[in-house]
């Protein structure tokens, strides 16, 4: 049989397998879910074998002297402190340190991504708006700006929301829902995209009805 059947066959019965769950956990289900788990699993750990342990910790350290990488090769060591229940309190701090220094760096690149750039091309866009250009674009722009300043008050704590300071948060409660809801929409579009997919692959390539 042609490698191709086979690897057609094979992704249609796991396409099958995943899809049954719709009906109810079944053990087809869960064959396939162990399949895609342990496949993904196999591949991040073949990847990060790679990529950090030989490229980072031999190569860097070993071959090209770069000893300041020590430092992650010590604490990568350290977190493998977890499969010993003895000593497993060591992971604690080498987590610890990535937990508060991922912290640190994400907070300044979302500040200056979705505060400060956001604040700027804002009032740049509104700027240019007032300078020229239709009815439909300045509206747009004025829309941008209520709803990023609106925004911005409701995250600041520091003054009770009342009076009208409430009621300009309250605006910015609706602009932030609105926001959540187009969000979460697009991701369910996304699955869906993903779902029509696999049927089309069911119905083109496996059942060969459409073509």
């Amino acid at each position: 049989m042609d490698g191709a059947v086979i690897s057609t066959w094979l992704a249609a019965l796991l396409t099958l397998g995943i899809m049954s769950f719709v009906y109810k956990d079944n053990l087809y289900y869960k064959i396939c879910e162990a399949i895609f788990i342990g496949i993904s699993a196999g591949y991040w750990f073949i990847t990060y074998f790679w990529d950090s342990l030989y490229r980072i910790a031999w190569i860097g350290v070993v071959h090209e002297g770069r000893y300041v990488l020590l430092g992650g090769v010590v604490l990568g060591a350290m977190m493998l402190m977890r499969l010993f229940g003895k000593i497993g309190w060591i992971a604690r701090w080498p987590l610890a340190f990535i937990v508060g220094a991922t912290a640190g760096l994400k907070m300044m690149v979302y500040f200056t991504t979705n505060a400060m750039a956001q604040i700027h091309g804002t009032v740049d866009d509104t700027m240019v708006a007032f300078g020229g250009g239709d009815l439909y674009d300045l509206i747009g722009r004025l829309v941008i700006l209520i709803g990023t300043v609106t925004g911005l008050i409701y995250f600041y704590f520091s003054k009770e929301h009342k009076g009208l300071f409430g009621g300009v948060a309250k605006v910015g409660t609706w602009f932030l829902m609105i926001t959540f809801g187009a969000s979460f929409g697009y991701t369910v579009m996304s699955r869906m995209s993903l779902l029509l997919g696999r049927i089309e692959f069911l119905l083109t390539d496996w059942l060969k009805l459409v073509k």
